[in-house]
């Protein structure tokens, strides 16, 4: 069964991370069928909107530690992180999120546009907590939207933001029961599909563009404070232990 599942109707694109079993995890599968099903998202004219969710009652945990302590990074040139961070699609889309949006699971809801989430969704960077950091462009967009104590203390201590704060501090653009995300973001595509499908791709570009939400240079300049971050034995070190389901013994080195 394919990792990434994809539904084109009525102007809408529904993707859907389709790995349950490991609560959504982004490994390089995951990440190659993001990145193909943006492609076609923004290729075909008879697609106005798009939705990202996750199967199986999670979001994403982020990133598969387990394939990543093998060596695997789930990244696609030019796109980034799950093949969507670095680039998002030109036209507008929005995350469906139930239970957990974790780690890169966060960023690439963040990477969404909208974000439609159930009443007892979760969102977190718990990256330092395994000793990495937040490098898909999370550290970059969490305080173009929250307040800048609110994000620096998520980032920080790497506890969970409920989907009620989220709403309250506009990260989140409308609640919905438990179970019902999807179907919320469907009702909010309908609504952006009913719309000229060039002039809601324009005015996506350009409100993103206002405030870079998906600056590349900025995405750039991250690196060289992170990429000795997960070079590091730490790094390795949080993820056997996530792995290992033990605390982790660091080092700094």
């Amino acid at each position: 069964m394919s990792s990434v599942t994809t539904e084109f109707a009525d102007g809408v694109a529904v993707i859907t991370i389709n790995r349950p079993e490991a609560k959504n995890a982004v490994n390089l599968d995951v990440a190659e069928g993001i990145a193909a099903a943006v492609e076609e998202l923004d290729a075909r004219d008879d697609l106005t909107v798009g939705i990202l969710t996750g199967a199986g009652g999670t979001f994403c945990a982020g990133m598969d530690l387990k394939g990543f302590t093998r060596g695997e990074r789930p990244f696609v040139s030019g796109r980034g992180f799950g093949g969507l961070v670095e680039a998002p699609p030109s036209k507008p889309l929005i995350a469906a999120v139930e239970g957990w949006a974790l780690a890169g699971g966060c960023e690439l809801a963040l990477s969404a546009d909208l974000i439609v989430a159930a009443r007892d969704a979760r969102f977190g960077l718990p990256e330092v907590k395994r000793g990495l950091v937040a490098a898909a462009g999370g550290l970059l967009r969490l305080p173009k939207i929250l307040p800048y104590q609110l994000a620096m203390e998520i980032a920080l201590t790497g506890e969970p933001l409920s989907a009620a704060r989220a709403h309250e501090f506009g990260l989140v653009n409308r609640l919905t029961e438990p179970g019902d995300a999807l179907a919320g973001a469907r009702q909010l595509a309908a609504t952006v599909a009913a719309n000229g499908p060039m002039a809601v791709r324009a005015t996506k570009q350009v409100l993103s563009m206002a405030i870079r939400y998906t600056d590349g240079d900025l995405i750039t300049e991250q690196r060289r404070h992170i990429d000795p971050v997960f070079a590091s034995q730490d790094a390795q070190e949080g993820a056997l232990a996530f792995a290992e389901k033990r605390a982790p013994r660091w080092t700094g080195k």
